[in-house]
């Protein structure tokens, strides 16, 4: 490949990030640049797409491209990268996972005031940061169309975010000083191949079961920019500055797909393209973002953290329940920006590059199969099953809502149990009496709903249903009887400790109190059943694991023991067989 006349050197910081490898690419595609990529990691490292011919392995093999190591802490590694270069594009891969603040301080701030001075030292001529249109947002109120006229928030709801404002604000005070002119740009939710963030982020709660939840009411609206966009934006601001007309030093500029829409829209996009179930239940925003607080305090007074940038958040969570779009106008004016991938194409090309994952998410093997799963014949593959398993979401809710209100009703109230079975059924004769009485010309469609006549067979048990469940209740007793039975003939060691264990169990659950076993029982049933069927494979793993565990532990014990003991427990069925 070519290389034009009197090629220009540049630097990109963090050019191993997201935006970092596409701004890279298109560099070495525009053919008048020598690249220097920096990042932190010791040595290049190419993956498969990158290794088989492509245009950066090319360029690093034609010397047209270079690799540094670099920490924007230490001055003297930056030096040596930047060192007689004319462009910097400061792209910041900040550790996402990390909840030290300190650490990202000297990393987001810190970091950014080094590129500053060794670029001054250096001679450079251009800085484009790339910052966040986060920096406008104080994490509670709503941006319709902001433009760049938004000042910063007093108060950030978002660690990064403060510490992205305070280094964009370095970036452009100091245009114009040393001949240095600086610009930022504040792309709005970057999302492309490979993303280590947005995605990943869904990805996350997709497999928690968290995705199948809408924060809000679903309508916020948000912008997302491509990566290649946010790239070509970085060029465009480089030629801007390079001109001379020098109306783009000293301002940030807002980078969006200029194509906003529903987050949740974005985020269903993203999920069904992969194979997931998209989100469809709704949860107030502020009752969730309470709950989320009230567990961070909790993990805070036990030393724990929740991840920076993890669905559980408070700040994430506010991002996804709050509209945010910018007009990008001013951008469009003073650098001649403009989209270069389209929204639907990027999400497609984004897609794409997690489609080894589609295979393995958990709503793709459960509607690629055919067969019930262990815990839907447990529960008898019918409508038990279809109510515990969440099969319909809706119903499902109603069910345990009843249960609550019954639960409140019979075991939280102060009443005694009698009290509270003749008060519901009181109720509920009133109720039937009023339902029987209402004229049939009382149109009730008028308040958005409507109120049928009950049949006397709605309240009739059929002779076969009866017949189902006494049939149960006797093979239960049977199952009991034909254990105890064995129990005391075999002399079966397996059964004497099952027997133990339960009756430990029992005892357990007897000195509680009967509304905690009951409460405890409830939550269980709504949340265990499903647990095991979304993450089956695990907790068998898991299982299968602590039981080889189990035993190893027990033939360590079984050896210890005396000979005599050790024996006596041979001669016994089922001891030291296993």
């Amino acid at each position: 490949m070519a290389i034009e006349g009197n090629p220009k050197t540049c630097v990109v910081l963090s050019g191993r990030s997201l935006i970092g490898k596409s701004l890279v690419s298109k560099l070495l595609k525009s053919e008048t640049w020598i690249v220097r990529i920096a990042d932190s990691a010791p040595s290049l490292y190419l993956d498969l797409k990158e290794t088989n011919n492509s245009i950066l392995s090319q360029a690093i093999s034609s010397d047209r491209a270079s690799y540094f190591q670099v920490d924007v802490r230490d001055k003297s590694q930056l030096i040596t990268a930047i060192e007689g270069s004319s462009v910097v594009f400061h792209l910041e891969a900040t550790d996402l996972s990390s909840s030290d603040f300190y650490l990202q301080y000297l990393i987001t701030v810190q970091g950014t005031r080094n590129v500053i001075n060794v670029c001054r030292e250096c001679k450079v001529k251009s800085l484009i940061y790339n910052s966040s249109a986060d920096v406008v947002f104080d994490g509670i109120h709503d941006i319709q169309n902001g433009d760049e006229s938004l000042q910063y928030p007093r108060k950030f709801e978002d660690m990064l975010s403060d510490l992205k404002a305070q280094a964009e604000t370095l970036v452009l005070l100091s245009s114009g000083d040393s001949g240095l002119l600086t610009c930022a740009l504040r792309p709005s939710n970057a999302f492309g191949p490979d993303d280590t963030h947005l995605v990943p982020l869904l990805l996350s709660g997709a497999n928690s079961g968290l995705a199948k939840f809408i924060i809000g009411n679903g309508e916020n609206m948000c912008d997302f920019t491509y990566v290649d966009n946010i790239a070509h934006a970085s060029i465009c601001a480089e030629k801007a500055l390079r001109s001379t007309n020098t109306s783009a030093a000293g301002k940030a500029f807002f980078i969006t797909n200029l194509e906003p829409m529903k987050f949740w829209e974005f985020a269903s996009m993203i999920l069904e393209g992969l194979g997931y179930q998209s989100p469809s239940i709704h949860l107030p925003a502020r009752l969730f973002s309470f709950f989320l607080r009230l567990a961070n305090y909790v993990q805070g007074k036990l030393g724990y953290h929740f991840n920076a940038h993890s669905l559980l958040n408070p700040a994430i969570v506010q991002l996804h329940s709050r509209t945010r779009t910018f007009n990008c106008s001013k951008a469009q004016t003073h650098i001649g920006y403009s989209p270069v991938v389209s929204l639907e194409e990027g999400v497609t090309l984004t897609v794409e590059s997690f489609s080894y994952l589609a295979e393995d998410s958990p709503y793709t093997r459960y509607c690629n199969n055919s067969e019930p799963s262990k815990v839907d014949k447990l529960l008898g593959s019918g409508t038990v099953a279809e109510i515990l398993l969440w099969r319909d979401e809706k119903k499902t809710f109603n069910y345990c809502l009843a249960m609550l209100m019954l639960y409140n009703w019979f075991l939280l109230s102060e009443r005694t149990f009698i009290s509270s079975t003749a008060k519901l059924l009181l109720l509920i004769s009133v109720i039937l009496f009023g339902h029987g009485i209402l004229p049939s010309s009382l149109c009730w469609n008028r308040f958005g709903f409507t109120i049928q006549q009950l049949s006397p067979s709605h309240f009739e048990v059929s002779v076969i249903s009866m017949n189902y469940i006494l049939a149960s209740l006797a093979s239960s007793w049977n199952r009991l009887m034909q254990t105890l039975k064995s129990f005391a003939q075999t002399g079966d060691c397996n059964i004497f400790f099952k027997a133990a264990i339960s009756l430990y169990l029992a005892k357990i659950l007897l000195s509680l109190s009967f509304s905690t076993v009951i409460g405890v029982g409830l939550v269980f049933a709504f949340t265990a059943f499903f647990t095991y069927e979304q993450y089956e494979e695990e907790v068998n793993r898991v299982t299968k694991v602590s039981l080889n565990g189990v035993k190893k532990l027990t033939r360590s014990l079984i050896k210890s023991l005396p000979v005599s003991v050790t024996s006596f427990l041979h001669s016994l069925p089922s001891v030291g067989s296993g």
